[in-house]
C-alpha cells in the first residue's frame, strides 16, 4: 500500500513539473506538455486502480490543487523575472528620405507595383503603393498623389 502512494506522488509531481515546464518555459504543445498530461492522469488512474475510488478522487481534487498552487505561484513570485527578456526596443526606422519627396512630383517604377513596389522619384528609392490598387508595370512614368509614413501613393502618369 505505501508503494502505491509513493508510486502515486512521484508521478504526480512529474507530471505537474512537465506541465509547468510546457506553460513557462516550452511555448506550443510539445513533448513536455504530453508528457506532463500523461504523468498526471496515469497518476490519477493508477490511484482509482490501486487504491480505491475514494483514495482516487482524494488524488484528483489534489493534484488540481497542486496544480493550480504551484501555477499562480510560479506566477506571483520573482523567478520568472530572472529568465525572462526585459529589453525594449527604442529605436526607429529612418524613414527621412521620404521628405524629398512631395506630392505632384513625378518617377518611375523601378518594379512592378502590384500594387506595392520600389519607385524611384527625385533620384530617391522607396516603397511606392499603387493608389487606386492596379497594377502597375515596371518602367512606368507614375506621379505622386501622397507620401505617407512608411510607402508612397502613386498613380500612372
Amino acid at each position: 500500500m505505501t508503494l502505491h502512494i509513493i508510486v502515486v506522488i512521484s508521478v504526480i509531481i512529474l507530471g505537474i513539473l512537465f506541465m509547468l515546464i510546457e506553460i513557462f518555459l516550452l511555448p506550443g504543445i510539445s513533448i513536455a506538455g504530453i508528457a506532463g498530461a500523461i504523468f498526471l492522469i496515469g497518476g490519477i488512474v493508477y490511484s482509482y486502480m490501486f487504491l480505491g475510488g475514494t483514495a482516487g478522487n482524494i488524488t484528483l481534487a489534489a493534484s488540481a490543487v497542486a496544480l493550480g498552487l504551484t501555477f499562480f505561484g510560479l506566477l506571483k513570485s520573482k523567478s520568472l523575472e530572472r529568465i525572462s527578456l526585459n529589453t525594449n526596443i527604442d529605436d526607429k526606422v529612418d524613414n527621412s528620405y521620404l521628405l524629398k519627396i512631395a506630392e505632384g512630383d513625378t518617377g518611375v517604377a523601378i518594379s512592378r507595383l502590384n500594387p506595392i513596389g520600389k519607385i524611384l522619384v527625385n533620384d530617391v528609392e522607396a516603397e511606392g503603393k499603387s493608389f487606386d490598387g492596379e497594377f502597375i508595370e515596371e518602367d512606368t512614368e507614375i506621379v505622386v498623389i501622397k507620401v505617407e509614413t512608411y510607402n508612397v501613393l502613386v498613380k500612372r502618369k
